[in-house]
């Protein structure tokens, strides 16, 4: 089901705070907490809602280093494109991955503590997959902007 104007005013406020309550929610939406405690269960339900999580400081936790990598492949058959993203599912240092259009076929974000642990990520875990035929990295120096909330256009929220 499409989500209407309240289900994304809800959707809103959650990415905003997800440890709001319901009754705060629906106080900010002028409704009562019945309706908004039905919507938010029937998002969970559809997998409008993924999920709930702490948005930490990668610093604070003893990973400064964020790095961006491209991947190109060597050959594009189904078999191969499926098998490094299985692959490259189980690398816990890659936390994301893009299938791109362009010069290169992956887009990773990497994290991870020091320039020595990402030349061993590269060179043991990423270089032990198979049909890699470049990588590019590319390091951040500033986050100048690191927002995990979506534009969600609503009429007065």
């Amino acid at each position: 089901m499409k989500p209407d104007t309240t289900d994304l005013k809800i959707l809103r406020l959650l990415q905003e705070d997800a440890k709001q309550t319901i009754k705060e929610i629906a106080g900010k939406l002028g409704l009562t907490t019945t309706p908004v405690h039905e919507r938010i269960k029937r998002m969970e339900r559809e997998g409008l809602i993924k999920g709930y999580s702490a948005i930490l400081d990668r610093r604070q936790v003893g990973l400064p280093l964020l790095a961006f990598c491209n991947v190109r492949l060597e050959n594009h058959k189904t078999a191969y494109i499926e098998k490094f993203q299985q692959d490259v599912r189980h690398l816990e240092e890659v936390t994301e991955c893009y299938h791109i259009a362009g010069l290169f076929d992956y887009l990773l974000k990497i994290i991870v503590p020091d320039m020595d642990t990402y030349q061993h990520f590269v060179s043991q875990k990423l270089a032990s997959i198979d049909n890699i035929g470049r990588v590019q990295s590319f390091f951040v120096m500033t986050d100048v902007k690191d927002d995990p909330v979506f534009p969600i256009k609503t009429e007065s929220v």
